[in-house]
């Protein structure tokens, strides 16, 4: 094909898939619906053309914020950062932030597929290169604003998450875990990373985030690992190691997988009353706006969660060849339903401290945002209260008005953290910002936005 030509056709082409934005099946159901400990499951929807609803990033407009909840403040923590993802709060009140993206996953994509995934990657403001960098972050005289901000450690590989263990400061790239020696008060850390273990990383590393918290007594860390895939169509060969979670020994490196048929874990936490390890998991795509739910559970050792072959129990994924009937027959339901593509990323247990007794026993799920979804679903944080180490109630809003009027993303919250007072750390990688939410009203600078209908 001659260039001139190969760039009209790429480009009417371009011009046709971008049209297809709000194209592919319509929610029957409403987010509600699929949320809580037993979701309305109903039949797959198959389409030649997967839905595609992009939100477009767009930034916060001058002086425009997210929208608190009623009894609750808001505060700019740090702006202008470059993509923070996620978080770390350090014992002297310092927060570690995680400014990141994708790395090139140069067979991850490939095809008619792939291209459309880019360009709605592009659209939805995660395209951007990653700074590889975590930074320092300081609030010196205690008025929710971080007045210092230090470039803390460098030259990463797309890190994501960090766990404090004793003296070293844990750090998962996207392919390996390092660490780097650390004493209470360093602003910036020059020693070279030494690698810990090696975790799947690769030429399609289609879920490229990596997760990590540290054991109880710090002797172990569990590393979440997403899929190679949505449903495996890359060859279950490219999944050895993947959707699942990892526990690693700190004294020899060794690891095993812990649970496994998670199809892309993110946030992790122990739960406070029974102390079991609870992470949020994102869900298969394209079998319709109303499936599959993403979901936070209680993470039990050697569990199979069902991916690829079945979700939410056994609800068999009619698309994934071989069958594997033998682990669809133990595959554990999840806990907890967070909507559908609601893209739940972080999780965080709440306790005593800066916020509202309403807020002080459950957990906070940063959810990303649909990019699959009509309408819209996600793109806030919500607060599951618990009693018992288990969920006991329906959802509360804490942090929305990510959405404009029009649809389109001022920001998307991802990871989810308390500081050293309790207070709530929100990181914002559309608004590039960390947004502290404690107790008490904000003035907001603009009127709350019109939500699009969930």
């Amino acid at each position: 094909m001659h260039s001139s030509t190969r760039l009209a056709f790429l480009l009417s082409a371009t011009v046709a898939v971008l049209s297809l934005a709000g194209c592919g099946d319509q929610a029957s159901l409403p987010v509600s619906a699929g949320t809580g400990p037993n979701p309305t499951l109903p039949a797959p929807k198959s389409s030649l053309i997967p839905t595609v609803n992009i939100a477009d990033a767009i930034g916060w407009p001058q002086g425009a914020q997210p929208v608190a909840a009623q009894g609750l403040s808001l505060t700019p923590f740090a702006t202008g950062l470059d993509h923070p993802r996620w978080m770390l709060a350090l014992p002297n009140g310092d927060v570690l932030v995680a400014e990141t993206n994708a790395p090139p996953k140069p067979e991850d994509g490939k095809g008619i597929k792939g291209w459309v995934m880019g360009l709605v990657m592009g659209k939805a403001g995660a395209k951007t290169p990653s700074a590889n960098r975590i930074t320092l972050l300081r609030d010196s005289d205690g008025d929710g604003k971080a007045d210092i901000r230090e470039p803390f450690l460098e030259g990463l590989n797309s890190p994501f998450g960090m766990a404090l263990v004793g003296g070293d400061l844990y750090i998962a790239d996207t392919d390996a875990v390092v660490k780097v020696p650390y004493k209470q008060g360093d602003t910036r850390i020059t020693a070279k990373p030494a690698k810990v273990v090696d975790l799947p990383g690769g030429p399609i590393n289609h879920h490229w985030t990596k997760n990590i918290i540290a054991s109880r007594d710090g002797s172990k860390l569990y590393a979440t690992v997403g899929s190679n895939s949505n449903v495996g169509e890359n060859g279950m060969e490219a999944e050895q190691g993947r959707a699942a979670i990892w526990e690693i020994d700190l004294k020899t490196g060794a690891h095993r997988i812990f649970a496994s048929g998670l199809r892309n874990p993110n946030g992790m936490d122990w739960e406070p009353t029974t102390g079991a390890l609870w992470t949020a998991v994102n869900e298969r795509d394209e079998i319709g706006s109303d499936l599959v739910p993403d979901y936070m559970t209680s993470v039990k050792d050697g569990g199979f969660y069902g991916w690829p072959y079945s979700y939410y129990g056994q609800h068999i994924d009619q698309r994934v060849e071989p069958q594997r009937p033998d682990l669809v027959a133990k595959a554990i339901p999840p806990d907890y339903a967070l909507g559908p593509h609601t893209a739940s990323l972080g999780l965080t247990f709440s306790r005593q401290g800066a916020l509202p007794q309403t807020l002080q026993q459950g957990a906070f799920v940063g959810q990303h945002g649909s990019w699959n979804r009509e309408p819209a679903s996600g793109y806030k944080v919500i607060f599951v209260p618990f009693q018992n180490g288990k969920p006991s109630g329906e959802p509360v809003d804490v942090l929305t008005g990510f959405l404009d009027k029009d649809g389109k993303a001022q920001g998307r919250p991802v990871g989810v953290t308390l500081d050293g007072k309790g207070a709530l750390l929100v990181a914002d990688d559309v608004g590039n910002a960390i947004w502290r939410v404690g107790v008490g009203s904000t003035a907001q600078s603009a009127e709350r936005p019109d939500q699009p209908k969930q």
